[in-house]
């Protein structure tokens, strides 16, 4: 049997997916935030970890594929008003932060495993919508799977977006090829517009801008220093990548939203989910050699 799922029992309980076969290892942190913390293929790693920001508890996770919900990106002053009350919510939510519970594992035909987080009275307070999230991580071969149901519990109409922080890791940025499906992005801190053509200047000390307007469903990093291709398709809710690095990280990130930063004050591509009902996603990242 090619497929298993171990546990151990580390500073946090860690889920490990493991496809024998194609000596591929994913492991899966439920505690915190469900996050995604290390995929190794025949002992590579596809993911950048800042081990000490994991450690504490305190800060948040940079490294691994972080989850965003119920936003994307920051607010204004971490600050959202609805139905004329304020509410205080921090970058990219709170899912992130929150202990999820395995509710499932399968080692039929791949490595699968389910994580669920429902809204409580601490996420009430600064998103004041009952919810269910359900994810299932599911690894065969070199491809992770990662398929999402946002499920509205209330009895009001939920808006929300949605995305994933995944953290890549690349020892040698100036020979990367990027291929992601905009011909534009805009500058998170001046707000610019700039014709984007497959480059960034990587002498920059930090590159954040979001790419709208998507002309197809999948992007790709190709990292000669590292001799693979890392290619990332997404169902049709996401509508914006973000792109986000730091000069001196060994680190690139390349981001799906469903929305852009803000969407929950000024609606843009914001979902709005009816009572009871369900919206489903997916984010697929596929591994190649080159």
């Amino acid at each position: 049997m090619s497929f298993s799922i171990s546990v151990k029992q580390n500073q946090y309980i860690t889920y490990i997916l493991s496809d024998e076969s194609a000596l591929s290892r994913l492991e899966v942190v439920p505690e915190r935030g469900g996050i995604i913390t290390r995929w190794s293929i025949e002992g590579q790693e596809i993911f950048y970890l800042d081990e000490e920001r994991f450690t504490n508890p305190e800060l948040t996770v940079r490294g691994g594929v972080p989850i965003l919900f119920p936003i994307c990106g920051d607010l204004p002053d971490n600050v959202y008003v609805y139905e004329n009350q304020t509410y205080h919510l921090r970058q990219h939510g709170f899912a992130r932060n929150l202990p999820w519970e395995v509710i499932e594992q399968s080692t039929d035909s791949c490595c699968k495993i389910t994580l669920s987080l429902s809204s409580n009275e601490e996420t009430l307070k600064m998103y004041p919508f009952e919810f269910e999230l359900k994810f299932i991580y599911e690894l065969q071969g070199k491809t992770l799977k990662i398929y999402q149901e946002y499920i509205n519990k209330s009895d009001k109409v939920m808006p929300f977006s949605f995305g994933f922080h995944p953290y890549f890791l690349v020892k040698q940025k100036d020979q990367l090829a990027l291929d992601i499906p905009a011909s534009s992005y805009q500058v998170k801190d001046t707000k610019e517009i700039a014709p984007y053509d497959g480059n960034f200047d990587f002498s920059e000390d930090e590159i954040d801008v979001a790419l709208k307007s998507l002309k197809s469903s999948s992007a790709s990093i190709t990292d000669p220093s590292r001799n693979l291709k890392i290619n990332l398709e997404w169902s049709e809710q996401y509508s914006t990548i973000v792109f986000w690095t730091l000069k001196d990280k060994e680190y690139v990130c390349l981001e799906p939203w469903s929305a852009p930063r803000n969407a929950i004050s000024t609606g843009e591509n914001l979902i709005e989910l009816e009572p009871g009902a369900t919206c489903e996603a997916m984010f697929k990242i596929h591994i190649t050699a080159l």
